[in-house]
């Protein structure tokens, strides 16, 4: 369990984080170092079956004998290969977060992920998961930064009934948890943007095609991420995955990808890096399968805190990771290649845009993510009526609609505000993010869903009398583990329990590359800033306030954050 104990509140953090490889000689538990045998219990689950197996058992035999027949290992472990966490005892307070084991944290009911790589879904899959929503969840249904939908409130007993409706409009749940390849994300405008440097999805359904339940991938070190854009929005927050593709035009193989590896957040925060490899579009497969084999055969396994991709690239860094990627794996080499170029537009997609066929996506913005079965199926009905048969979720909890009519955009528009989805927000109804928090998170604190709304709802009251330039990022997350990218915002706070207090830790200025920065980097702290959930909007408003009132012409919040006195920022 993730300690409360605070690590990051002495000096404004480097711009890849504080990952460092491991001592010479220590036994990793790498498999091709020191072979397979198992140096932890998740090791040893892993190794004795592929996780994936526990599909039939629940099925056939937890879903008729009920929640105290299942085993440890299949509950707390291979359930989460099938997307299924046991959620937060109703009661338990923050205070006994690090102190309760799993069993004693964990509540007889499963917050359900739904894999949706790229956020790509139909009009009748949107619908069959509103009605999953009202039927088996009691109407909870968020979306989440990895471009999934979570439900919560599930019961062993009709996980069954649900997958069924789930396989019938195709739609899965395999491997949206585990120590296997999450979701990939992958943009949200892939085939419909009007200027794209390439178009990603044949990519997207190659790697999902050949890799969703692929056996020689299902048990890797820890939890494996990858993304794919071809936007020059720069919209998958690729500097934050184990593995990315990114498009570049280079300039005598045409357009291909920028090849980025071991990007991650959590308690110890790391931005991936370039290894300066062009991947032309039928190379992204092999090239996926030779990284994440790498991950697979030389990831640390014996601690599951240093069990991801960011510290391996720590110590062996990009120009080795690509020698053995080439030598080792893909048995000869790749061509060297551009950067991608800095990022024009928003990569959240919000409002009105131009497709490359005339019509249009429009993109709505809700209150951290929050959704309802009932939104749902409103969300359906009004892209239907719209002309629309697909929808998009983002990485930043953000939902699009898409190939509308031009004369059907208003309508659209209007039919959704009632239900939470705003294509005009305010700047933090836009740019507030919130991971799932107390409510139902066993590693959690402190809430996060319910304080960003009312947070947003201040603000937009506070601050009606100003005018703010560019959105101010606000990222809230209940615990140390970032799952709300708190390092990445203009204004990331961390949940935490110290001295029998709730509070959090803020982080400033951070960010992913942008129109607004070059290049991502991680947020600032302040010496000694905590604040309490009571006076967060006073924080937030007196901290924009202060930027409003010192920035220089054209300066961000994050320059100004980064840059500015700390008094400034208290």
């Amino acid at each position: 369990m993730t300690p409360s104990v605070d690590t990051q509140d002495q000096a404004p953090a480097a711009a890849s984080g504080r990952v460092r490889g491991p001592r010479k000689g220590t036994d990793l538990g790498q498999w091709k170092v020191s072979g397979r045998t198992p140096l932890n219990h998740n090791e040893e689950f892993k190794a004795e079956e592929n996780s994936l197996n526990v599909r039939q058992r629940i099925i056939d035999t937890y879903s008729k004998t009920g929640y105290a027949s299942i085993p440890a290992d299949d509950v707390h472990g291979r359930f989460r290969w099938l997307g299924l966490y046991t959620q937060r005892k109703q009661g338990v307070d923050g205070a006994s977060t690090s102190k309760l084991d799993a069993e004693s944290l964990s509540d007889e009911y499963f917050m359900q992920r739904i894999r949706l790589d790229g956020g790509q879904l139909t009009t009748e899959q949107t619908r069959v998961l509103g009605g999953i929503s009202r039927d088996f969840a009691r109407g909870t249904a968020d979306v989440s930064d990895r471009q999934n939908i979570q439900l919560h409130w599930l019961r062993i007993q009709d996980v069954p009934e649900m997958w069924e409706r789930l396989d019938s409009v195709g739609l899965t749940t395999l491997e949206a948890c585990g120590d296997t390849p999450r979701v990939f994300l992958g943009s949200p405008v892939a085939g419909v943007e009007a200027d794209p440097i390439i178009d990603p999805t044949s990519e997207l359904e190659a790697l999902r095609t050949e890799f969703v339940g692929n056996p020689d991938y299902v048990n890797l070190p820890r939890k494996f991420k990858t993304a794919i854009t071809g936007s020059r929005t720069l919209d998958v927050v690729h500097e934050i995955n184990d593995v990315s593709f990114v498009g570049v035009n280079h300039p005598e193989l045409g357009p291909g990808y920028d090849l980025w590896v071991g990007g991650a957040l959590s308690v110890s925060p790391r931005l991936g890096e370039r290894l300066g490899a062009f991947v032309a579009p039928e190379d992204v497969v092999p090239v996926w399968a030779g990284v994440t084999a790498i991950f697979r055969d030389y990831g640390y396994r014996k601690q599951r805190t240093k069990a991801r991709l960011k510290f391996l690239l720590a110590e062996w860094g990009p120009e080795k990771f690509r020698q053995v990627l080439q030598d080792e794996y893909l048995g000869r080499e790749l061509p060297d290649g551009p950067a991608p170029e800095r990022a024009v537009g928003h990569a959240d997609h919000v409002g009105v845009h131009e497709q490359n066929d005339g019509k249009k996506y429009v993109g709505f913005a809700l209150t951290a993510g929050r959704l309802s079965g009932d939104a749902l199926v409103a969300l359906a009905d009004a892209a239907e009526a719209a002309g629309s048969g697909r929808i998009r979720l983002t990485p930043h909890q953000k939902v699009l609609v898409l190939d509308v009519a031009p004369e059907n955009v208003d309508p659209l528009i209007e039919a959704l505000r009632p239900w939470g989805m705003h294509a005009k927000p305010s700047p933090f109804r836009r740019s507030t993010i919130a991971c799932t928090g107390i409510e139902f998170c066993k590693l959690a604190f402190v809430e996060t869903k319910g304080l960003a709304a009312r947070v947003i709802d201040d603000m937009e009251q506070r601050l009606q009398d100003v005018e703010i330039p560019t959105p101010i990022s606000l990222h809230i997350n209940g615990c140390p583990n970032s799952c709300a990218r708190i390092q990445t915002a203009d204004i990331g706070l961390k949940g935490q329990y110290i001295g029998e207090e709730y509070v959090f830790q803020v982080h400033l200025g951070g960010g992913l590359a942008s129109p607004d920065r070059e290049e991502g980097g991680l947020g600032r702290t302040v010496r000694g800033l905590k604040i309490t959930a009571d006076d967060l909007s006073d924080y937030v408003e007196r901290v924009t306030r202060t930027f409003l009132d010192e920035r220089e012409a054209h300066q961000s919040f994050a320059e100004w954050a980064l840059n500015a006195q700390e008094d400034s920022l208290t």
